[in-house]
């Protein structure tokens, strides 16, 4: 996991609690050498500070959910209702304020990584609504009847409700897809647009693949 704090005393305590319970730990004291971290390494939960010395840690978060889909948690001291808002609505996925109790951190961390879970570890057979969805079977059912999807389209379904209620950014999904080289968005809002007639009751008022304006495409959680 990676620790983004320039407070030299809790990335201490942090390293010290977390590899003591057998987490490999990074650590990064600014936002810029956070998000060259990772986009390098495959670090599997982001422990995140908000005052950073360059760059706001929600500038840092804008800028992590272009290309990477890792859990967040966020770890500072602003209080304020707005900040949390602001924190989760751009990709956050707990807000944590200090000074905070090591014990309740490490809960929420397993809360947190439960849900990003790796595929093997999470039921075969997901419910959503009128649609289901076998994973290990590859078999897709709207209503009982059986729907055929293309191999991109089947990719692009699995990315969704493996990561159900996270923000996935265009650019995310197309290095997932396509592959970390490809650049054309509009394949993107194709196949988002196929599956939508494919799955939905109704494809211009989507309750399964929600739009975010200037973003990219969320999984409804409560679909």
């Amino acid at each position: 996991m990676l620790v983004v704090e320039d407070d030299r005393q809790i990335v201490r305590t942090l390293r010290t609690s977390l590899q003591a319970r057998g987490y490999e730990v990074l650590a990064a004291n600014d936002g810029t050498t956070a998000l060259g971290v990772l986009r390098s390494d495959g670090v599997d939960l982001v422990i995140l500070d908000l005052g950073l010395p360059d760059l706001d840690g929600l500038e840092v978060l804008t800028r992590l959910r272009t290309f990477a889909a890792q859990p967040v948690i966020v770890l500072t001291v602003r209080d304020s209702q707005s900040d949390k808002v602001a924190a989760l609505d751009r990709g956050a996925d707990d807000y944590v304020i200090k000074p905070f109790d090591m014990e309740e951190l490490l809960a929420r961390m397993r809360a947190t990584l439960r849900r990003f879970a790796p595929d093997d570890a999470r039921p075969k057979l997901r419910r959503f609504g009128h649609v289901e969805i076998d994973l290990e079977k590859k078999l897709v059912t709207r209503n009982g009847v059986k729907v055929h999807l293309t191999p991109t389209e089947y990719q692009l379904l699995v990315a969704f409700v493996t990561h159900p209620g996270k923000l996935l950014t265009q650019r995310w999904l197309l290095s997932r897809i396509w592959g970390p080289d490809y650049q054309e968005e509009t394949n993107v809002r194709v196949h988002v647009g196929h599956l939508r007639r494919k799955l939905e009751e109704d494809p211009s008022n989507p309750r399964l693949i929600l739009t975010e304006p200037g973003l990219g495409y969320r999984w409804a959680e409560d679909a």
